[in-house]
């Protein structure tokens, strides 16, 4: 019996490539242009798996200045990262003690040889710093350099940055394996690069897809309680006020009145609960707490005075907006549906990582045997940010509610 013809073989589509396959093509491509003996190899195979083991941009920054050190045994390092206007953007060092950079003041922006090297980006070695035309000097304090070697450092086929290391240890020179070397560990490190704006890229198109899912739920809750739960208590409320004047005891006519206004007040809450979930979390901080101050508005019967003290809108994190929005809206709801308040004022404040926030109303205070719900649920809240929240009464009549939450702790 005679088998039947195999099928040509039909290559499939190529496995997709990881960072690490990328990065290791690039080093292949570059170490068949030098020759480096079996340590050295093996110190650049470990460098090159070590960056591209992070995806983080800032981190992989530091990976490749801290491998390039160990490279070729120098004692300073530098990445500078272009602003595409002919300087620099960043500039992240290695070597140079603490003590050391804060005396230096401002990063370089890109003068002398290191601007010649964004001017002409293509590998420089030196023997001496001080004698290059393009030498502007060190600024005071600036340790002593003197031996030079700076490789520029491209993603795909763009200029990004350039890698600077000086002072070889010994007081040898750079060599032209040293130079070499950096070069293919430069090449590695822009698909390196690469691969981490690309994850940050995904990453921040994620965010917005959940944010939209987020927003279109808001959206959806928001129109049900409107169309649903408000029309069915505003329904409720004129019913109860059409028979209130069929009731002849006077008691049950001032309970069904009182229920009128339990559901007007609900009402109330319901439409600053509604104007929280179509906030854009965008919107800066003090725009919002206004915006909440006039949908309460109409149930006070009175604008709230409303001031703002410090970085309001820079310092206070999302977590702690949308904690800080619940508790001020459940503050104006009680002001509004307990104290018979006149006035209320409202006043945030952000100094030395602190946001403090206070409500004072002139209304009748808190009576000793009112229900104690809504301050345990200001209280839990506030807890759940590390922070304290008191009651006190004003003089001759009010109430004064205090927040203070520590914002260097929160985590957006």
């Amino acid at each position: 019996m005679v088998s039947p013809p195999r099928p040509a073989y039909t290559p499939g589509p190529p496995e997709p490539r990881t960072p690490i396959d990328q990065l290791l093509s690039e080093l292949a491509s570059r170490v068949d242009e030098i020759v480096l003996d079996r340590e050295r190899l093996r110190a650049l195979l470990d460098a090159v798996i070590s960056i591209g083991s992070d995806l983080e941009l800032a981190a992989i920054l530091d990976r490749i200045v801290a491998a390039a050190l160990k490279l070729v045994d120098a004692r300073y390092g530098a990445m500078g990262v272009l602003d595409g206007a002919g300087g620099l953007a960043d500039f992240r060092t290695q070597g140079l003690s603490r003590e050391e950079i804060e005396a230096l003041g401002d990063p370089p922006t890109g003068r002398g040889i290191l601007g010649h090297i964004i001017d002409h980006p293509e590998p420089l070695r030196l023997i001496d710093l001080s004698a290059h035309p393009a030498s502007v000097g060190f600024p005071p304090g600036h340790p002593p350099m003197r031996t030079f070697l700076g490789v520029p450092v491209t993603v795909g086929d763009k200029a990004w940055g350039n890698l600077y290391l000086t002072d070889k240890r010994g007081g040898e020179l750079f060599t032209e394996d040293d130079e070499a070397l950096i070069q293919a560990l430069a090449a590695a490190a822009g698909v390196a690069i690469d691969n981490a704006r690309l994850y940050t890229e995904l990453a921040a198109s994620q965010a917005e897809r959940e944010r939209l899912v987020v927003f279109r739920d808001r959206d959806r809750i928001g129109r049900d309680l409107h169309d649903l739960v408000i029309q069915r208590l505003f329904a409720t409320g004129l019913a109860l006020q059409s028979i209130v004047h069929l009731v002849d005891a006077p008691d049950a006519a001032a309970r069904i009145n009182s229920a009128v206004d339990e559901i007007d007040g609900s009402i109330a809450d319901l439409r600053a609960a509604i104007f929280s979930l179509h906030t854009d979390t965008d919107q800066v901080f003090s725009q919002t707490v206004r915006g909440l101050c006039g949908v309460v508005r109409h149930h006070l019967g009175f604008a709230p005075e409303v001031g703002f003290t410090g970085p309001v809108d820079e310092d206070v994190p999302e977590r702690v907006r949308i904690e800080v929005l619940a508790m001020l809206r459940e503050a104006l709801s009680n002001a509004a549906r307990h104290a018979s308040a006149t006035s209320v004022a409202v006043s945030l404040t952000v100094q030395r990582g602190v946001l403090r926030m206070l409500v004072t109303d002139d209304g009748r205070g808190i009576p000793p045997q009112a229900p104690r719900r809504g301050l345990a649920n200001l209280a839990a809240r506030t807890a759940s940010l590390g922070g304290e929240f008191d009651i006190d009464s004003v003089e001759p009549s009010g109430t004064e509610l205090r927040w203070s939450i520590p914002l260097e702790r929160q985590v957006n």
